[in-house]
Order: structure tokens, then C-alpha cells, then sequence
């Protein structure tokens, strides 16, 4: 790769030279093809697809269609298998509150993990409470990542669900999920992968993965705000009920009944999320560009380097060591995340301090949170200086006191 054309490709890099922008994890940045994609709907187009009856609404509703086309490919998953919400979050909700509320019942297990983030483990919390379903966690190893064995030692034949994450967004760890799919497929059981952290940082193949559901936000993926999208097989979708009713997923609608559109459309209350589409779509065609090889390497080298110069830094306590994603977990001895944070923002170096909506996790690392930093393609080796610079600069003000 060639790291000065990639980083000229980013407005934020040109507006801010000297940024060392380390918090991919929540949010990536966003090159002028994404940016230039989503403007040209607005300033072009600018009207609403599917019901126009002219010529500006049947081009929006060609480039809309042919978004999620490009979005289903990404994936390998069919056009009619690709919903559109908000985000990760709203796609694992729907998956709650459609399947499991709808097909869950007294007795049934559901099972999950500590390595969770809140938009995964909660919506089955709430299932459980109202289905009196059962919800059981994967005993996590001495590392804090979920094995093959721990997921058999609570597999049942009551499972029915099994809600995981594919990356933790906290330790970076790559769960075996193809292996925990066959066997949760065994027992009859479907699986809801959140792929928010995977699906930016590696090729996934819902195909070959053979999962059930997946979910992951657009702008992890250098794709705009406000836009996720839903995996679910066609089987799946097609017994499930919508969530949201209104315009545009109606059928026939009486006094007396109602009927509404095939997926994905059932599933797409109102006006669809259609420069946000346009966006993602971009996105993926520029990732496909760049190439997950490219990705990986890249990531975990700028990893590798971080990791070791952390090492010789006395008082850092490292939380994932061994990790095969660009995330890193880790505080300064006796200094609130937050605190330490506060100097990383001094010098220009952006990282996340908290929780990271993963209560679970922090309360089994036995923190109330940590810092992390997490790296992305466009990242280089002078932003690994800067990170390491700020780590020490921060150790030696709070050593002060």
C-alpha cells in the first residue's frame, strides 16, 4: 500500500496533518468517495425512491438498489437477505425482537458471552425476561476469549439462540465463530453474530460462516453515520415478523387486515436511509480496493510495534498481549482511563477511555474500564510514535502528583 495516496484519499488527514487518529474501533474515517457519494445524491437527486413516478426518482431508486446489491456482494449474501437499519444495534435489536420474541419460550436457552457489547447481550436480557427463556454465558479462558470446548460446556439441546460476537471491541479477540455455528446447527439452535468489529478488518462470508444473522454498522466501516445493515437468511426473514409498521413495507392494508412486502422491504418502515446506502456502498468498493491482506498486515504490524514499545514502558498493564485485530486494551497503573485520556488529547492523539459499552468484559477484567487504541489501514508507523509518546508523557504527569 501506499500510505501517503491512501491518507490523501481522507479530508481529516488533510485538515488535520498532524493527527494520530487511533479510534477506529468506534468510528473509522471517511474518504472523498464515500463523502462525494452521499453529496452527489443530495445535490443531484435529492428525492425519494421506490413510489416516484419520474424520471429523478427511478435513477434514485436504481443507485438505492444497486447499493445494496454492492452491499450484498461484499458479504456474499443475496440481494433480498440485505436490510438496512441504523446500525449494528438496531440489526441485532431486530433480530431480538422479531425471532426471539416471537420464537422463544419457557425453558429455551439462549446463549452468550462476557465478551459482549451492550447492543448484543442486552436485547436477549430483555427476550429472556419477557419469553422466560434462559440466558447462559460461555465461560471465558484465562485470556478472556471464548474457546470451542467453553461454548460446548453450555450447549444444550435447549439452546435455541446463540448471540456472539465475532471481534470483541474490547480485547480484539477473532471468536472461533465457523465451528460454533456447526455445532449450535446441530442442536437446531440459529446464531447472531455481531460482526461490527469484524466485517471492517477482514473478508466475511455469511455463505461460508453458514450463520443465521449478521449485523455491523456502516460506519465502522468507513461508510457514513446513521446506516447498518441486517444479514439474515431468507428462511429466517420470511417467518419473521416486522417490528415497525408504516410506509413503504405495506402490502394490502383493509380496516380488517393487513399484509406487508417481502423482505427486505417488511423490515424498512418509511423513507429508506438512501444517501447513507449510496455511502456504505462506496465504502465497500473501497475497501475491496485496498484489500483485506493489506488490511490485516497493516493493522497487526502497527500492533506489534505499539505492543512491544508498551512492554518497556514500567506501570502499563496490558490487558489483551496475543491479539490478531489492530485493538489494544491497557491502562496506566493507579490512573483513571479517563484521566490518562485527557493527555492523549494533548497530543493529538486520538483514543477511547471506558467501558466501550462492554460492562461484562471491564467488570472480568476487574477495571471499571480501560484505554484502547485501535488501528486501521490508513495508519502509519509515525502514529504509533505519537501513541507511545503520549503513553509516557501521560505516565510522567501522573507520576508528578
Amino acid at each position: 500500500m501506499n500510505l501517503e495516496e491512501i491518507r490523501a484519499d481522507f479530508p481529516v488527514f488533510r485538515n488535520e496533518p498532524n493527527l494520530a487518529y487511533l479510534d477506529n474501533a468506534a468510528m473509522a474515517l471517511k474518504p472523498d468517495c464515500v463523502i462525494n457519494a452521499v453529496n452527489d445524491y443530495y445535490s443531484k437527486l435529492g428525492v425519494n425512491v421506490h413510489r416516484g413516478v419520474y424520471r429523478l426518482s427511478y435513477e434514485a431508486t436504481d443507485k438505492y438498489e444497486e447499493a445494496r446489491k454492492t452491499i450484498a456482494s461484499f458479504i456474499n449474501a443475496s440481494f433480498e437477505e440485505v436490510i438496512f437499519t441504523r446500525g449494528a444495534s438496531a440489526s441485532l435489536n431486530l433480530v431480538a425482537s422479531s425471532y426471539g420474541l416471537n420464537f422463544l419460550k419457557p425453558g429455551d436457552e439462549v446463549i452468550t458471552s462476557e465478551l459482549e457489547h451492550h447492543s448484543s447481550n442486552m436485547p436477549w436480557f430483555e427476550v429472556c425476561k419477557k419469553t422466560g427463556a434462559v440466558l447462559k454465558y460461555i465461560p471465558l479462558d484465562e485470556e478472556g476469549r471464548i474457546t470451542v470446548d467453553a461454548f460446548k460446556s453450555v450447549l444444550s439441546d435447549k439452546t435455541k439462540v446463540v448471540a456472539i460476537t465475532y471481534v470483541s471491541n474490547v480485547m480484539g479477540y477473532i471468536t472461533p465463530v465457523k465451528e460454533i455455528i456447526k455445532l449450535a446447527h446441530e442442536k437446531n439452535a440459529i446464531v447472531s453474530l455481531d460482526g461490527a468489529q469484524a466485517v471492517p478488518h477482514m473478508k466475511v462470508d455469511v455463505k461460508d460462516l453458514d450463520c443465521d444473522f449478521l449485523s455491523f454498522s456502516g460506519h465502522k466501516l468507513c461508510g457514513p453515520t446513521g446506516i447498518g445493515v441486517l444479514y439474515g437468511k431468507s428462511n429466517l426473514l420470511e417467518l419473521m415478523p416486522p417490528i415497525e409498521f408504516g410506509g413503504d413495507m405495506a402490502d394490502v392494508v383493509t380496516t380488517t387486515s393487513q399484509t406487508y412486502k417481502a423482505s427486505p422491504y417488511k423490515f424498512e418502515t418509511g423513507t429508506p436511509i438512501i444517501a447513507s446506502a449510496l455511502g456504505l456502498a462506496e465504502a465497500c468498493k473501497y475497501i475491496d480496493a485496498i484489500g483485506f491482506d493489506n488490511i490485516i498486515f497493516q493493522e497487526r504490524k502497527l500492533r506489534k510495534k505499539a505492543v512491544e514499545e508498551l512492554e518497556k514502558i514500567p506501570g502499563i498493564i496490558i490487558y489483551n498481549k496475543s491479539c490478531e485485530t489492530g485493538i489494544i486494551s491497557f491502562n496506566l497503573e493507579d490512573v483513571h482511563p479517563h484521566d490518562a485520556a485527557s493527555v492523549f488529547d494533548n497530543n493529538d492523539v486520538c483514543i477511547r477511555a471506558g467501558h466501550h459499552c462492554a460492562q461484562l468484559i471491564t467488570s472480568w477484567l476487574n477495571t471499571i474500564g480501560t484505554v484502547r487504541a485501535s488501528f486501521y489501514f490508513y495508519n502509519t508507523e509515525e502514529d504509533v510514535d505519537k501513541f507511545i509518546k503520549a503513553v509516557k508523557d501521560a505516565k510522567n504527569f501522573f507520576s508528578s502528583f
